[in-house]
């Protein structure tokens, strides 16, 4: 047997750490004891908590057309018209669906059982169920027991009650005369086996946002987990994206100023990597012009004469220019008609002669 914590009806109209309770230890023996003082006896020991069934009412949903599990919230609307007050303030625990295929449903008022749990957690009561006096009656018999100064009616009973002498009085007329009866004046130690034996059925209260935040079934952890990695994968995925992108953007703008001290007569720039393809095919064709002019003056101009070759060099707007050294100055004139008549145009610049040879400077004008 559990540890059991029972509220019992007395202390209804003032809740209070003097709330009259009945605790049940391990053992099975109980003791009447104020709230404060169980709270000292229990030092921190989790508690089942009992509830009286005058907080509470019971109600049964239609059977229901499907065997599939339906959510709280399809349960809450069905039961919706049994009930007397809005959806919004009450608290709904759902059982187990029974043989005739309706589900069971537990109705507190929201601030109640938050006002209860409160002041159990004030009194440093650790609680880890909350069940209800007249839904732990063992047996799938029906049951009727005086509990603590009035009676409770439930097992296998269609209902869940609470009433006093006058009110089970009134009832008895409707009850099936096959009930079973237990009165706590006699049987004492039945009474006490409700708790032992209570109904696998019961429903425990702690449902929905009043389920047990310290408790995690082991999925709950694989799927936070789960998603941590996703997380983490998506953060590296969008920071290795934000650095290449600000990368490529820094070298596109190192890119771009090359561009324009190559090119500053290009002030609009569209497409950099086709306007830099379409200049530097422009820029190759003169070069290769000027290159195959060069070629043609060595072959037919100089090297038909008798002149040695120096540096040769390029100037943009000058063109070619080749130092050569000649023996006289009708050499290099003779160089300057052949290349004349090979249609090259040259002229000879800076001759001037030393001892006894001649140099000069030999331009191939660049007409690109």
């Amino acid at each position: 047997m559990n540890t059991w914590l029972y509220l019992t009806a007395e202390g209804l109209t003032e809740p209070s750490t003097d709330w009259p309770c009945y605790l049940w230890s391990s053992t099975g023996q109980r003791q009447l004891v104020p709230l404060h003082q169980a709270a000292q006896t229990l030092d921190g020991q989790p508690v089942d908590l009992l509830l009286p069934m005058e907080l509470c009412s019971w109600v049964r949903s239609d059977p229901w057309p499907s065997k599939r599990q339906p959510d709280a919230n399809a349960i809450a609307f069905a039961v919706e018209d049994q009930l007397g007050e809005m959806l919004e303030k009450l608290h709904l625990g759902v059982g187990v669906r029974d043989s005739e295929g309706r589900y069971p449903v537990m109705v507190i008022a929201r601030e109640r059982l938050a006002a209860v749990l409160a002041l159990l957690a004030e009194a440093s009561v650790a609680v880890r169920s909350v069940y209800v006096d007249a839904d732990v009656l063992p047996g799938t018999e029906a049951v009727v027991v005086r509990w603590f100064g009035r009676w409770l009616i439930g097992g296998g009973m269609a209902a869940r009650l609470a009433v006093s002498d006058e009110g089970l009085a009134a009832l008895r007329p409707a009850l099936s005369p096959d009930i079973r009866w237990i009165d706590e004046r006699h049987d004492a130690v039945d009474v006490d086996q409700c708790l032992a034996l209570r109904q696998v059925r019961a429903i425990n209260l702690l449902q929905g946002e009043f389920s047990p935040r310290g408790k995690r079934l082991p999925w709950h952890f694989a799927g936070l987990a789960l998603v941590m990695l996703l997380l983490l994968t998506w953060g590296a995925s969008a920071t290795r994206i934000h650095f290449l992108e600000g990368e490529t953007r820094q070298l596109y703008a190192r890119n771009e100023q090359q561009f324009k001290a190559l090119y500053p007569e290009q002030s609009r720039i569209v497409d950099l990597a086709t306007q830099l393809k379409v200049l530097q095919s422009q820029t190759v064709e003169p070069q290769k012009t000027r290159v195959a002019g060069l070629v043609s003056l060595v072959e037919q101009v100089i090297g038909a004469s008798h002149v040695d070759v120096g540096r040769i060099e390029f100037r943009a707007g000058d063109g070619w220019k080749v130092q050569l050294t000649a023996n006289s100055f009708a050499e290099l004139e003779q160089l300057r008609e052949r290349a004349r008549q090979q249609g090259v145009p040259v002229r000879l610049d800076s001759a001037s002669k030393e001892r006894d040879r001649v140099q000069a400077t030999l331009v191939v004008e660049d007409n690109s």
